[in-house]
């Protein structure tokens, strides 16, 4: 399983920060219709919750760009896009899971504790 990480930051806490959710959430079903997607998770900075952390966890890097690829991708990311700071945006970054400690279960792909893949 793979784990594709972005990074950004809200325009601001109020109008954005909600815009932001709302289209992410209205997203959640253009990934699930696409094979190989096993989850996502957004996280806010503690210390700067403009911050935001978007991970998407899929089978393969391949899952994922066939999802990009597809119509109506763009759209949603253009969506996204109008509520954040489009200059402070870094690169995505593809990373693999080799570990999980999971006991709770609560994680997409996850694995008894300790188990190595």
């Amino acid at each position: 399983m793979i784990a594709v990480m972005s990074q950004s930051w809200v325009l601001d806490l109020d109008a954005h920060r909600q815009g932001f959710l709302d289209v992410y959430e209205a997203f959640g079903d253009f990934h699930r219709a696409q094979p190989g997607f096993r989850g996502r998770r957004l996280m806010a900075g503690i210390g700067d919750p403009h911050h935001m952390v978007n991970v998407r966890y899929f089978d393969s890097v391949e899952d994922y760009e066939e999802m990009i690829q597809r119509p109506g991708y763009a759209d949603h990311i253009d969506a996204l896009s109008a509520h954040i700071d489009i200059a402070r945006v870094p690169p995505k970054e593809y990373v693999e899971l080799i570990f999980a400690d999971d006991p709770d279960g609560v994680l997409p792909g996850s694995v008894s504790p300790a188990t190595v893949a």
